[in-house]
């Protein structure tokens, strides 16, 4: 709020830059720039900064560079061995399936699955209103098939009482009425992937998985990126994991000659 930003000029932009590119990532790196790109151009709407000041001291290129995609695809293996491990006959395992459910079937976002009320949810058509979106954009998503099945399930347990459609469950099998947090999610799926076996993995990663797929079974891009509520195609671009199998599948194609 005291930093004098309207005083910025090329050479300090340019060294911040350069410090920047020197610490962080591409992306990170990016991203700062932009924001200080951003205060800049609010001092000169201000009248804090001459337009030769501000145009001169925004004139800094992006950092070029690309680092490996984070994250990575849920195999189908996976999924039927987290589901499994839902499957014990409790409402804690029915309100885990259906969040499950959520979350690679729908493509949710874990702050999207808590935000979601009875309310949002059509029994009769299977939709489910998104309020919460990224940069407060809504969507419409759809539980079809096993989602369906699950979100159904655990409707049985939770009962027709309004508010979270998503509720805690403590022991003895007690729901309580209240909304679930983004962490209590976190905690929820690395305890259903341990039981399951399975490492490496977040909550982000079904959603990577759910575009993946549908890319995978020839779903065009643009509904998939309508589906994810990315606001570009390019950003549901970077969601798709199946180049890395596809790299993966051509190597072994080779023959490596190795003697022992």
């Amino acid at each position: 709020l005291t930093f004098p930003w309207q005083e910025l000029r090329f050479q300090h932009t340019q060294a911040i830059r350069t410090l920047l590119a020197e610490k962080y990532a591409p992306a990170t790196a990016n991203k700062s720039l932009s924001a200080m790109r951003g205060v800049l151009k609010a001092a000169w709407k201000l009248r804090h900064m001459e337009t030769d000041e501000y145009s001169r001291a925004v004139d800094i290129g992006a950092i070029r560079g690309e680092t490996l995609p984070r994250g990575r695809a849920i195999s189908g293996g996976e999924l039927h061995a987290l589901f499994r491990s839902c499957a014990d006959g409790t409402k804690l395992g029915a309100r885990d399936a259906a969040l499950l459910a959520v979350m690679y079937g729908m493509g949710m976002r874990r702050g999207e699955s808590v935000g979601l009320d009875l309310s949002d949810y059509d029994q009769e058509t299977g939709a489910l209103t998104i309020r919460n979106g990224k940069g407060n954009k809504q969507r419409m998503a759809y539980a079809k098939n096993g989602a369906f099945d699950a979100l159904e399930a655990w409707l049985q347990v939770r009962g027709d009482e309004s508010g979270p459609l998503f509720l805690p469950v403590f022991r003895g099998g007690h729901v309580a009425v209240r909304r679930l947090t983004t962490q209590a999610v976190l905690y929820i799926l690395l305890q259903r992937a341990q039981s399951a076996g399975i490492k490496n993995i977040s909550p982000h990663d079904f959603r990577r998985t759910f575009v993946s797929d549908l890319l995978d079974k020839g779903v065009d891009i643009v509904t998939v990126q309508k589906l994810a509520g990315h606001a570009n195609v390019a950003t549901t671009g970077r969601y798709d994991r199946r180049g890395e199998e596809a790299k993966k599948k051509a190597v072994e194609m080779l023959h490596v000659p190795f003697v022992g």
